[in-house]
């Protein structure tokens, strides 16, 4: 995500929730079997019990009334007995809901959506969930956070759902850790246009004055960058270095004819530095949204009204860092904008701008005393967890003295060797340390308790000889 304006901080009721997050009712879990913890800043994200295979989500959506008529289908496996289970779900109005074919029973309580089916699940059995719905979805307004979720816009809508918005228009497990592949069937007006992530599967369907067009995301994808745009675009394609890009801008906006080309040259530039390109498509889009923030919506980022080469590269390079390899939970999100954030000081000494040290030396020259070094950059806190300068500056600072101290040639192996080995997985900060620790045969705790643990400024580190 690159924000234009840093959040605000504000009080989180989340801490007193910890109670409310545990395993799904009726689900027992086996002699032995640990319960995955749940997100400390999100404890109510996420269920046990079960891991989603798949979504296919057909959504009938009218722009004039903001009306969605849909069905949710989740594919997923159990791992222990269940009686009955949760998924995360905030949206309109439930009016069915069949497990396997046959009615189930549901009952909704805040966030969660509990189901529990006509005959109990066996573990390791593969399961059908359908669930459909039908009203006005609403967006999430948070004090500290903004607005997300499902937004509508004066011609349709976006779904933006960083950090735990996708519950506002589907059923999910919202685990960061249950990664699914997605298939999008979007009906609307003949002439609006729908777009989403993935690729289009097939040629658009016109009955009645009502188009239906498919997209598929054939990658595992987290629930938060699963994204819609529906409304009034501008949409271009074309196929650079085997890859397809599709890009979208409502004309009413700001585009420029930046954003396809800037598209183009910064996955070209991108692969080079990381490794193969971890999806098959890649693009953009352009709406009038209103929140004041990039999302780098798998394969596709959103952006907001308008856009600029570094915000590019910065949404970009999430596609490596952010949604191929995801971190286990939001404390970690440093993994996911200091690495984009870094990106955008690598591009801007390529393409002429200022060394990465020199950016660096700019940002150390911050006295001791400023708010600028107040909290820990690998646990900012969940108000905070978009804070640019802990989170966004900071963590590029933290990856630069990384760099400093182990050299250019293992430092820049661990960024391709990062992106390789946990491709489409999760990870945690721990994980980045063991892998530049085996790589540079470094003891590196040190720099990342400094650098990530402490709310102070830290020594600069060590260069490497």
């Amino acid at each position: 995500m690159m924000r234009r304006t840093r959040a605000t901080a504000a009080a989180s009721a989340a801490a007193v929730l910890l109670l409310l997050a545990g395993a799904p009712a009726g689900a027992a879990a086996p002699a032995g079997a640990a319960l995955t913890p749940p997100d400390p800043y999100f404890p109510l994200s996420g269920n046990q019990g079960y891991d989603v295979l798949h979504y296919d989500l057909d959504l009938d959506f009218t722009p004039a009334s903001h009306l969605l008529d849909a069905r949710a289908t989740i594919t997923a496996s159990a791992d222990r007995p269940l009686a009955s289970f949760r998924l995360d779900y905030s949206g309109p109005a439930v009016q069915e809901v069949l497990v396997d074919g046959r009615a189930a029973a549901y009952r909704r309580d805040g966030q969660k959506l509990t189901v529990t089916p006509a005959r109990p699940i066996r573990p390791g059995a593969v399961f059908g969930v359908v669930v459909r719905y039908r009203g006005i979805p609403e967006r999430i307004s948070d004090p500290a956070l903004g607005d997300y979720g499902w937004i509508n816009t004066p011609d349709g809508a976006v779904a933006l759902n960083e950090p735990d918005g996708a519950r506002t228009w589907y059923p999910l497990n919202d685990d960061l850790r249950d990664k699914a592949t997605y298939t999008f069937r979007i009906t609307t007006p003949t002439g609006v246009t729908a777009l989403a992530n993935g690729e289009p599967a097939g040629p658009p369907q016109t009955r009645d004055g009502r188009t239906t067009v498919t997209w598929q995301m054939r990658k595992p994808m987290a629930g938060y960058l699963s994204m819609v745009a529906i409304g009034d675009f501008r949409v271009t394609r074309s196929t650079d270095g085997g890859l397809l890009n599709i890009t979208a801008y409502d004309p009413t906006g700001s585009d420029d004819g930046l954003l396809h080309p800037a598209t183009v040259q910064a996955v070209a530039w991108e692969r080079k530095r990381f490794g193969a390109y971890p999806f098959d498509s890649t693009g953009g889009i352009i709406d009038r949204i209103g929140v004041g923030y990039a999302l780098e919506t798998q394969s596709r980022p959103v952006y907001d009204g308008g856009t600029d080469e570094l915000t590019v590269v910065h949404e970009i390079a999430h596609q490596w860092y952010g949604d191929s390899v995801t971190p286990s939970t939001w404390r970690d999100i440093w993994l996911n904008e200091g690495f984009a954030t870094y990106t955008e000081w690598l591009w801007q000494e390529d393409h002429g701008g200022p060394t990465v040290q020199q950016v660096f030396d700019t940002y150390y020259e911050t006295p001791a005393g400023d708010p600028f070094w107040k909290l820990e950059t690998g646990d900012p806190g969940r108000d905070e967890m978009f804070n640019y300068d802990a989170v966004y500056i900071r963590g590029a600072m933290t990856l630069h003295a990384l760099r400093t101290t182990i050299g250019d040639r293992d430092f820049f192996d661990l960024l391709r060797t990062w992106a390789r080995t946990h491709r489409y997985g999760t990870v945690d900060t721990g994980d980045l340390l063991r892998l530049a620790e085996k790589i540079s045969h470094r003891d590196l705790g040190p720099l990342f308790d400094a650098w990530l643990r402490t709310a102070a400024k830290p020594p600069l580190p060590t260069p490497s000889h």
